[in-house]
């Protein structure tokens, strides 16, 4: 398997789309075409090979689950992450003759996705960097008063900047995919200590990404009881994900009817004092 010129100039407008900040809109390109699970889907068509694409975006999906960028603060981008290394993990995993399916195979597809997300946090600064030439473009336009500039400011200016640092180096760097897939099982044998250290690491990723949503979700010990329950419901009972999210909605509903009962009590004494208050007051009268 290797990526033609077609193949990776589509991989670059993705990226473009996706990157943060991106072309394709916070809500459509970063949180959506940038997710590696979405992203895998993409990838997977354009190479031919939708299944693999599939299993190794959830593969990566799972380390970057808890993503988030306060303040511009960007511990790996998505747009190298889902546009360089799903591409990446499916030509090493093609070549190697691994299982797409096997833990193996993700975790190789997990470390790829770490590995390069380190140079999407350069990507994205460079891209941020290039962005402030056209701010302060913007800036001098409209104390001019030329309004009508302002457009290319939002919308054609910041091309330049996700072409240089989000279309090329991501068609670049997948062009060479197979040129570097092949040097790295040159100098990286499947059995060596270098290979199984990667596959290790691989491993482990996910269980990180797991953790830092616990944190940002777990406010309370008894919080762990509805979190763990959907991992009971896919080991024990075999449910997939859409049962396990009919199941999660069934007692979302009930949680919801016992916090409104819970409401309605609380605001029953209150509306019965006011009522006796109104009843009060006509007898006055």
């Amino acid at each position: 398997m290797a990526i033609n010129a077609f193949q990776a100039a589509l991989f670059g407008l993705f990226a473009c789309l996706a990157s943060l900040p991106g072309m394709g809109g916070t809500t459509i390109g970063n949180y959506t075409l940038g997710r590696p699970l979405v992203a895998g889907l993409i990838v997977g068509i354009i190479m031919g090979d939708m299944q693999t694409g599939i299993l190794v975006g959830a593969a990566i999906q799972v380390v970057y689950i808890a993503l988030v960028t306060p303040g511009g603060t960007v511990s790996a981008d998505v747009r190298a992450v889902s546009y360089i290394g799903i591409p990446l993990a499916i030509l090493a995993i093609k070549n190697s003759g691994i299982d797409p399916a096997s833990a193996e195979a993700a975790g190789m597809a997990a470390s790829l996705g770490a590995a390069v997300g380190t140079l999407g946090t350069v990507l994205f600064y460079g891209t941020a960097t290039i962005n402030l030439v056209w701010q302060g473009m913007g800036w001098k336009w409209l104390e001019k008063g030329d309004l009508h500039k302002l457009y290319l400011v939002n919308n054609v200016l910041p091309w330049i900047g996700h072409i240089v640092c989000s279309f090329l180096p991501t068609f670049i760097i997948t062009m060479g995919g197979t040129a570097m897939v092949d040097l790295m099982k040159t100098y990286m044998p499947m059995d060596g200590i270098a290979m199984k250290t990667l596959f290790t690491v691989g491993s482990l990723l996910p269980t990180v990404g797991i953790a830092i949503l616990l944190k940002q979700v777990i406010s309370k010990p008894t919080d762990f009881l509805t979190f763990f329950f959907g991992f009971t419901l896919s080991a024990v009972m075999g449910c997939n994900l859409i049962a396990a999210a009919g199941i999660g909605c069934f007692f979302a509903l009930i949680n919801y009817e016992i916090a409104s009962l819970k409401i309605d009590l609380a605001n029953a004494p209150k509306a019965a004092i006011a009522s006796g208050s109104d009843d009060e007051e006509e007898e006055d009268i």
